[in-house]
């Protein structure tokens, strides 16, 4: 299922866009099974992009093609800062 007003286009430059930048992917494998994963997006080529997971234990797929992110297969967001701890006591 391919979402509707986005384009190839448009998904290689936010890609580009979050190159050498901290990131969370999000794989929808089917049948209600979604692996997540934090890494670094790596590598940016004309077919395929690559994330190397923090997990160094991490056993999967490391390379998606901008096809996997148009058709929802595949989430990648710039990964969200940790809230920080309030540590004033008053």
């Amino acid at each position: 299922m391919i979402k509707p007003n986005n384009d190839i286009a448009r998904v290689r430059r936010r890609i580009r866009d979050l190159q050498s930048q901290p990131v969370d992917v999000t794989i929808r494998l089917g049948r209600n099974k979604i692996q997540r994963f934090c890494g670094t997006l790596t590598g940016v080529y004309p077919a395929l992009f690559t994330v190397r997971p923090d997990d160094e234990n991490f056993l999967g797929k490391t390379s998606y093609s901008y096809a996997e992110v148009l058709c929802g297969s595949i989430d990648v967001r710039a990964k969200s800062p940790a809230p920080q701890k309030n540590t004033s006591l008053g």
